[in-house]
């Protein structure tokens, strides 16, 4: 019997612990930032703004978050994770605990863009940087899993967001969700471990010697990454696509609404994106390990520009609803694949300050995209441009990704520093 339960204790990877960590981290921070489209109108109605104004306020957080990976990345890659992810989510509890007291639209600029922004911006490279250290097998299914919990986040956080200002107002909700941020995000980023080696483990549970040999542990520095035309090709690629990536978790509900789909159900919209987003990043994540990373990319983003022509010509709600899921499919790959094939052209060494750079393309799109989205709205009182302008960066994205797929074939660390 106790060896029985020996070989059982020993069977369980303590990479697979570290996953749970990271999507707890993910759930909370991205569930948090996603609940944005519930609260666009309380925020509307109260101070009397328009839709581009409103739409900053996610558009400021989203930029910090993934610019803030610029630091937050070799940081992590210097003390550890554990320490940034659980400083994060303290900030994101912080900045939503603030917002509820916001007496005037710059506060909540200040509060949610500025707490929950740099919260996550913490957070977020340095778990999932974590994570790709953990495994080199199954590293697409395990950065899947970890970034899944940004998908059943988005599933989950709206529709409760909406259900709290429905009872306790836009300031208790947000109140509310800031304690969840504290507990449960707060709490199980201390799970969060950088390195298998600290362990005296390999990737995946290999002997430290096997794993050694097979892989490439040393990696490429931030600096030989960064120079490399490989790293180029790809943050070409996600500042294109990330102009329009994020405008359907900001204007999704209101768009619904302006076709007449009642509140509760406009929010359940959300979620489905949420629903679609895990089930990309299990079944993408795990499915790009075996018909190349890579090669998932290009597939993720012709994807997305698909579900966004849905998203043009849908005229009822259930048209949107699957526009939502085809979209959160195809979402959920792109965030789940895009480190693992970082992770693959360069190594892990400095995986987590590589990412960092990278992710300083999004938050620039992010940034632009969905509060350009809502002042095209407030200008034309139509969202047709902005959906198929996102269709067209996504497609544009993918034919970057091809050019680097056929300029260089092998996926070693030697040759994406070339």
């Amino acid at each position: 019997m106790t060896n029985q339960s020996t070989r059982a204790h020993r069977s369980i990877f303590h990479g697979w612990f570290v996953v749970a960590a990271a999507f707890a981290v993910m759930f909370v921070g991205f569930g948090s930032a996603y609940t944005f489209s519930a609260f666009l109108e309380p925020l509307q109605r109260d101070f009397g703004a328009s839709r581009g104004s409103i739409s900053l306020v996610f558009s400021i957080a989203g930029f910090l978050y993934f610019a803030l990976g610029l630091v937050s990345g070799p940081l992590a890659d210097r003390l550890g994770s554990r320490p940034l992810a659980v400083a994060g989510m303290i900030l994101v509890a912080v900045g939503l605990a603030a917002a509820s007291i916001a007496r005037s639209l710059v506060e909540v600029y200040l509060a949610y863009g500025l707490g929950v922004g740099i919260g996550v911006g913490c957070a977020y490279v340095p778990a999932i940087g974590a994570v790709q250290r953990w495994f080199v097998r199954r590293r697409g299914f395990a950065s899947g899993l970890a970034v899944s919990g940004i998908g059943l986040g988005t599933l989950a956080m709206p529709p409760l967001a909406s259900l709290l200002i429905a009872s306790v107002g836009w300031r208790g909700a947000y109140l509310a969700l800031g304690a969840i941020a504290l507990v449960l995000g707060g709490g199980l980023a201390l799970l969060i471990e950088n390195d298998p080696k600290d362990r005296d483990l390999g990737p995946d549970g290999d002997p430290p010697r096997e794993a050694s040999a097979a892989t490439n542990a040393g990696g490429a520095s931030v600096r030989e990454a960064v120079r490399s035309t490989r790293f180029a090709g790809l943050y070409v690629s996600c500042l294109v696509c990330s102009f329009g990536a994020f405008v359907p978790f900001v204007h999704l509900v209101p768009y619904a609404r302006d076709r007449g789909v009642a509140a509760s159900s406009a929010v359940l919209l959300l979620g489905m994106i949420g629903a679609g987003s895990t089930a990309g990043r299990f079944f993408l994540g795990a499915l790009a390990d075996r018909m190349g990373r890579d090669r998932s990319l290009i597939m993720v983003l012709i994807g997305m520009a698909f579900a966004m022509v849905i998203w043009a010509v849908a005229a009822d709600v259930w048209a949107l609803a699957a526009f939502a899921f085809v979209y959160g499919v195809f979402y959920g790959g792109w965030v789940a694949v895009l480190p693992a094939v970082v992770m693959d052209y360069f190594g892990g060494r400095n995986v987590s300050g590589i990412i960092g750079v990278l992710y300083t393309s999004v938050a620039f799109g992010t940034l632009v995209g969905p509060s350009a989205a809502g002042f095209a709205y407030d200008s034309s009182h139509s969202y047709a441009l902005p959906i198929l302008l996102s269709a067209a960066a996504n497609i544009i994205a993918a034919l970057i990704v091809m050019a680097i797929l056929a300029r260089s074939g092998a996926r070693t660390v030697t040759s994406a520093t070339s």
